[in-house]
């Protein structure tokens, strides 16, 4: 064998687990096509931001990570939730505020730059012994047996290793050399990510502003030039997003400032902007022969509620207490099909959630915009299905 596992992905999940296995005494090559970008303002840099929520801190204390985190995460103490109508409405009809105070001494969790995350990934991997990190290397085949996989890399190498952990996104070629499908959703919808900077401070307080098209995000980032900064994440019907990317920079302010109801003041652009389509996805399978499907390799989601990479770190934490357990039969079919019956109905029941609550954003029926904000409203003043909402959305019930 050569080594124990073999981690097809080198984004923030692939890395992430070639980081916790490394910790915990597997043998593990991670490889992926491209190197990570590590520069802010670097070609190809990913400016979404990453909400780590309250569960997994510990999973990233478990992989040796969050202290390199840490000094870098702007604490999310407050989530805002905002009701601005439809079309052209730009006021404010609903505005709540949930305070992780009611339900936990911590924040609900941490927000850290994407291409941050990638840096101190790829430097934290160089200090783990036993962890072989090759990017510029793509895995082209998969063949495996009851004993082991050998996947073909585009160096042309052949590694023989006992488990394949798939973390190589929605298009992964290890899925689909499993022979594995998809069921996937489309919304007509493509997301703008940016930073920016704006004169009224943050206060550690993310807000999500819902009007038709999908919600309008902040989310809080450390201050950028002496200005407070925000990430966002900005979804509309397709055509319009295309026409909002297609602004000069003073257009878009002005946009993206109207499109915030002015919660900020004026926004100033302060990065690059990247554009991307939303879907919901689920494989229809999370396992084969010696491989086990993560992050969007097995699901995707639209980006509401910081439930996307959070939900990935939730398959890794089970695939990695199932790796402990069956050390002596690592990949083995016990151990996959524990971890498909651990994941399987968590994974449907947000996928599902997430884009019904899409399609309730993205809506442009006046009803369906009344509903949204006196729901909204009835749900907050309610302190114990508050709480209960909240508890939900870390991941912490149910």
């Amino acid at each position: 064998m050569d080594h124990d596992i073999l981690i097809s992905g080198g984004g923030i999940a692939g890395l992430t687990a070639a980081a916790a296995f490394g910790r915990a005494g597997f043998s593990v090559l991670c490889v992926d096509p491209a190197p990570p970008v590590t520069e802010r303002d670097a070609a190809g840099a990913d400016l979404r931001s990453t909400a780590f929520l309250q569960p997994a801190q510990a999973f990233l204390d478990r992989a040796g990570l969050w202290d390199r985190f840490a000094p870098h995460a702007t604490p999310l103490q407050t989530m805002r939730v905002v009701d601005a109508g439809g079309g052209d409405e730009t006021g404010v009809r609903a505005s709540k505020s949930f305070d992780a105070a009611d339900i936990s001494e911590k924040p609900f969790g941490w927000n850290l730059p994407n291409w941050l995350l990638r840096r101190e990934l790829s430097a934290a991997l160089d200090e783990i012994d036993g962890v072989d990190f090759r990017p510029g290397t793509a895995t082209t085949g998969l063949l495996s047996r009851t004993s082991a996989a050998r996947v073909t890399l585009s160096d042309g190498s052949r590694p023989e290793v006992a488990l394949v952990i798939a973390a190589d996104g929605r298009n992964s070629p290890m899925r689909r050399a499993a022979g594995i499908g998809v069921r996937t959703t489309r919304f007509g919808q493509k997301a703008l990510a940016f930073a920016v900077t704006h004169p009224e401070p943050h206060q550690n307080v993310s807000t999500e502003i819902h009007r038709s098209g999908g919600p309008f995000t902040l989310v809080p980032l450390p201050d950028y030039e002496g200005r407070p900064s925000s990430a966002i994440v900005w979804m509309e019907d397709g055509p319009e997003a295309e026409r909002l990317m297609g602004l000069d920079t003073g257009d878009f302010e002005a946009a993206m400032t109207a499109r915030s109801c002015g919660l900020f003041g004026p926004l100033t652009l302060a990065s690059n902007r990247s554009i991307w389509p939303i879907v919901a996805q689920e494989a229809t399978a999370l396992t084969a022969e010696r491989l086990a499907l993560v992050a969007e390799a097995a699901h995707v989601m639209p980006p509401i509620g910081a439930q996307g990479l959070n939900m990935s770190l939730r398959d890794l934490d089970t695939l990695l207490d199932l790796a402990e357990t069956h050390r002596g039969a690592l990949g083995g079919r016990a151990m996959l099909d524990a971890y498909a019956r651990k994941r399987s109905a968590d994974i449907r029941v947000r996928v599902g959630g997430v884009g019904l609550l899409n399609r309730i954003s993205q809506s442009g029926s006046p009803l369906v915009q009344d509903l949204r904000a006196v729901g909204l409203s009835a749900l907050y003043e309610l302190p114990p299905v508050r709480r209960t909402l909240m508890q939900l959305g870390l991941g912490a019930r149910g």
